[in-house]
């Protein structure tokens, strides 16, 4: 009974997914084609499984049920976005919320403060409308939003926590805050560089 209510809300949710990745990929292209510069490098997705959703209730203490994870889950459907630059993320973000059909319900910047464990990132949760046969539901999609860098950094400290050992030593731990503040770091040069490209072009074009 439960697989075949997952069945039945999944392609829901995968249908929200592909109305933010339309989305994106619009406001990527405009841009690009406005300002010469593609903010978003790309775009990952995926629907939460069956035993991901059981997991999660089962750790929030809350009875496994479709019901229940539609009512309490937010991040069935995700995606994630992997911008260039930092300053692309509050742009991208800023032109997703302006849109009206588009509902934040959670934000939770890692950016401006970042997790304990020098994790880095933008966290939305929004409602995009999903328009069905019979009739029109508002779905919670959680968009995170960071750059390639906080990306390369994220998806290798995930496999070293979760993957290779199910604890890591304290000093471990301090190597990978300090290469998360490295990365910061690096991304704060590259976006400096960027600016400093931009404006010397900006420069060349007003001299023609």
């Amino acid at each position: 009974e439960l697989r075949k209510d997952y069945a039945q809300i999944r392609g829901v949710y995968a249908a929200a997914i592909q109305e933010i990745d339309a989305r994106l990929k619009t406001l990527n292209s405009e841009f690009s084609f406005r300002h010469r510069h593609n903010p978003i490098h790309h775009i990952e997705s995926r629907v939460k499984t069956l035993p991901s959703i059981i997991k999660k209730l089962h750790s929030l203490d809350i009875p496994v049920s479709i019901i229940n994870a539609k009512k309490n889950l937010h991040d069935i459907a995700g995606v994630r976005v992997v911008c260039r630059y930092v300053d692309d993320i509050y742009r991208i973000a800023n032109l997703l919320l302006s849109q009206d059909d588009i509902v934040l319900i959670l934000e939770k910047d890692y950016i401006k403060k970042p997790k304990d464990n020098g994790y880095r990132s933008l966290h939305l949760v929004v409602r995009v409308p999903v328009f069905l046969s019979s009739h029109m539901e508002l779905v919670p999609v959680e968009v995170q939003i960071r750059t390639i860098a906080m990306d390369f950094w994220a998806s290798l400290e995930h496999q070293l926590r979760y993957k290779e050992t199910a604890h890591v030593p304290e000093e471990l731990n301090r190597q990978l805050l300090d290469a998360a503040n490295r990365i910061a770091a690096l991304d704060g040069d590259m976006q400096h560089i960027h600016d400093q490209m931009a404006a010397l072009a900006n420069r060349i074009c007003d001299l023609k």
